[in-house]
């Protein structure tokens, strides 16, 4: 697969160099770099495509902030690309409008705008899908008893986060790794906001941590925590699903909330992140956060 990047700032360059790093750097037929300082909002961004471009397969565009990210549609165009990801880590840098533009600029591309990188998954394009089979959404294969003895980064985030998290785990107490964890992504200089964005009602900070906390259940084989669904109280026919409306990880498109054969709520302790938000949403007062461990399947 041929790889080109459009990155601006540190992050973009951090995202250069761990994918070089893990096995990615032989795919990688260019690069151009933006300066940080360009402002949001572009009226001739056409000047700022790059020139004489290579044929590549998948475009992606990292550390890119308002209107500049509309020459990606053009690079696509010049080279060739059938697809593109442009990750989302802050609800200013890709305001919705900007997104529906960029897509109705490039109809013969499939863009797609991961929010934030580290929750992107296989989702039937082929260059997206071989992109997401190395970097992406974490995932993580955890030996361990009462204490984490060796934890090996299946797929890793792009910007580097999870092989750093990784090497820190050795010797934490296994039920307290999910926060370890989330705690370790905190201190490293991950680009995802603190704002809360609109379109979720959470921020990215947030979701970026609940990806890495999904992997140390699946790794673990159990949450030691999630929202659960008094089942007594449930009651589809007396609310709007307002549960499910309101779940960030079901807004950024994963299957947290959902309801079951007898139309109640359930609620998937492997994604859910104890946001609270489904409690404070719930018209019924039918969830409650409780403690684990929680097997899962």
């Amino acid at each position: 697969m041929k790889l080109y990047l459009l990155i601006s700032g540190k992050y973009g360059s951090r995202v250069v160099n761990n994918l070089a790093e893990h096995g990615m750097a032989g795919d990688i037929v260019g690069m151009e770099e933006f300066p940080e300082d360009l402002p949001d909002f572009i009226e001739d961004y056409a000047r700022y495509v790059p020139q004489n471009l290579p044929p590549a397969d998948l475009i992606i565009a990292v550390g890119l902030s308002g209107d500049i990210n509309m020459v990606v549609p053009e690079v696509a165009r010049k080279t060739g690309a059938s697809s593109a990801i442009i990750p989302v880590y802050d609800p200013q840098q890709m305001p919705p409008g900007l997104q529906q533009e960029i897509q109705e600029a490039a109809p013969h591309v499939n863009i797609v705008f991961p929010k934030p990188f580290c929750s992107l998954q296989a989702m039937g394009d082929p260059c997206i899908d071989e992109f997401a089979s190395k970097f992406g959404k974490p995932q993580l294969v955890i030996k361990a008893d009462r204490y984490i003895k060796k934890v090996k980064v299946l797929r890793g985030a792009p910007c580097g986060s999870t092989n750093y998290i990784a090497k820190g785990l050795w010797s934490t107490p296994s039920e307290e790794a999910e926060l370890v964890a989330a705690h370790k992504l905190h201190n490293y200089p991950c680009n995802a906001s603190t704002s809360t964005d609109p379109a979720v009602g959470d921020t990215s900070m947030h979701l970026a941590s609940y990806q890495i906390k999904e992997a140390i259940k699946r790794g673990l084989g159990y949450a030691i925590k999630s929202a659960v669904v008094e089942l007594e109280k449930c009651n589809r026919e007396k609310c709007q699903e307002e549960c499910i409306k309101s779940c960030p990880q079901v807004l950024i498109g994963l299957d947290t909330i959902t309801l079951r054969g007898d139309k109640k709520a359930f609620i998937d302790p492997a994604t859910c992140g104890y946001c609270e938000i489904c409690l404070k949403e719930c018209p019924l007062d039918a969830i409650e956060i409780k403690n684990g461990p929680f097997p899962l399947e």
